[in-house]
């Protein structure tokens, strides 16, 4: 059986992004295809009764100071490695350290 090509065809529960991203246009563009927006208004813009879950976005920002961590890494940065099992241990072994 071939494996199927391109990326996956998967829709997300929610999309978080930071408030450059808080438009009226990315906001109805989401809600029309049913997708949650985890994004904070900005102070300019009318309240309207969008709800914001606060722990969600800290979790995003969690993991986007990771990845910025990980990614102090040149080879990781970069991606000199062109075998994906190469790469991925290279990820692992910066976790590791970031870990320690």
């Amino acid at each position: 059986m071939a494996r199927p090509r391109g990326r996956a065809r998967i829709r997300p529960d929610r999309v978080a992004g930071d408030k450059g991203y808080t438009g009226r246009k990315i906001r109805r563009y989401l809600r029309r295809r049913g997708i949650g927006t985890v994004i904070p208004r900005l102070r300019t813009e009318p309240r309207r009764g969008v709800r914001f879950d606060r722990a969600a976005y800290r979790e995003r920002n969690r993991v986007e100071r990771a990845i910025t961590r990980l990614k102090q890494h040149r080879a990781i940065a970069t991606r000199y490695e062109k075998l994906e099992e190469t790469y991925h241990a290279q990820l692992t072994l910066a976790a590791i350290l970031f870990w320690l």
